[in-house]
């Protein structure tokens, strides 16, 4: 369940007709020209991501993930229960996956029918076996089936059924299946995500060199994603993550020096926050982090977040709202709705600035 049951108190409606179907390249823009929302207190800004140097300071730091999303979607045939979709989620330190089971053939839906010890075929005669609900018995929230299972399987045999066959983790809403190279950002160096670490997509190297240019830092973390799992109100998957020690001197020293450090995405935050000790100094850590971000356990490090569009009552908000405050957050998804903002990992973007007032060039 979401973190100690909490639940955001951001609300709008739902979103799916302002769902992003193609990547802006298909929609006759560049990557850094999907619409961007600047929230502060002083006000709302709408602009465009290649302005992103009009919101951000020399001496801040933008931290970005450098996981390279890998694919992660095969067909798959249930013994007895007919064609399916299989995302495969992360490996276990037991050589056993965490993996998901989906509708054929667009994956619209999770299937939650499945029970231990059913066999999953793939191609390449490689087969899988369901072990146990993962991360326990009774994690689904509405109780209606398992979405997310433990399940045994030859790990070079997956691997190779991987590379012949698999495609990027998709949803029902997009209109198409698109390429690897449309889901990966300019930062991706690491292979490991399920899905690609989204919020860093607009980026390019022209604006990277600019924001650089202009005294703006960066750094990069890694955190592998997992397949989404907040959107019905389920808490983040433990995930692989490590923030190298470079990385913690450049926040460090930014935090000490006045200036502000960015998350891009909610990846960039739970990492960073699970690095950083009780007086927020961070220190270079590794391992699976299982850190639900809340107001309730709020950031410790993080001043402002740039990411794209979250549903309504995904534990995603909860973290937007640690980040941001509760006001601030409701008032910018009030104003993307109504003003057409697109949603999911194709769609637009936002940069959260609650710490200080914007210093905007015109």
């Amino acid at each position: 369940m979401l973190a100690s049951n909490l639940t955001p108190r951001t609300q709008f409606d739902n979103p799916d007709q302002l769902t992003a179907a193609e990547p802006p390249e298909h929609r006759g823009l560049t990557r850094d020209g999907v619409r961007l929302l600047v929230a502060a207190e002083t006000g709302i800004t709408h602009a465009r991501f290649r302005d992103l140097q009009r919101f951000v300071d020399p001496g801040d730091l933008l931290v970005v993930n450098n996981s390279a999303t890998i694919a992660a979607e095969l067909d798959a045939l249930r013994r007895g229960g007919g064609d399916a979709v299989l995302h495969v989620a992360t490996e276990l330190d037991d050589g056993s996956w965490v993996v998901e089971l989906r509708s054929a053939p667009d994956a619209a839906k999770p299937i939650l029918d499945a029970a231990p010890g059913e066999v999953v075929d793939l191609e390449d005669e490689v087969a899988l076996t369901l072990i146990e609900p993962y991360p326990k018995q009774g994690s689904s929230p509405t109780g209606a089936g398992t979405r997310l299972w433990r399940a045994r399987v030859d790990q070079s045999s997956l691997q190779t059924a991987l590379r012949h066959h698999g495609r990027p983790v998709a949803y029902g809403y997009l209109d198409r299946s698109y390429p690897l190279d449309d889901y990966q950002t300019v930062f991706g160096a690491n292979p490991g995500s399920a899905e690609m670490p989204s919020a860093g997509r607009p980026f390019t190297s022209d604006l990277v060199t600019r924001l650089v240019s202009c005294g703006v830092s960066m750094a990069a973390v890694t955190l592998h994603t997992g397949v989404s799992s907040q959107d019905a109100g389920e808490s983040p998957q433990p995930e692989r993550f490590e923030v190298s020690h470079s990385a913690a001197r450049l926040v460090n020293a930014t935090k000490a020096g006045g200036g502000r450090v960015i998350a891009v995405g909610t990846t960039v935050t739970r990492a960073l926050e699970t690095a950083a000790g009780p007086d927020g100094t961070v220190a270079a850590s590794a391992g699976w982090t299982e850190r639900v971000i809340s107001p309730r356990d709020p950031v410790r490090v993080v001043d402002g977040l740039i990411s794209g569009w979250h549903n309504p009552d995904a534990s995603h908000l909860l973290l937007v709202e640690s980040v941001a405050g509760a006001d601030l957050t409701q008032r910018a998804y009030a104003a993307a709705y109504s003003e057409g903002y697109l949603w999911h990992e194709f769609g637009d973007s936002c940069l959260l600035l609650p710490r200080r007032a914007l210093a905007v060039v015109a």
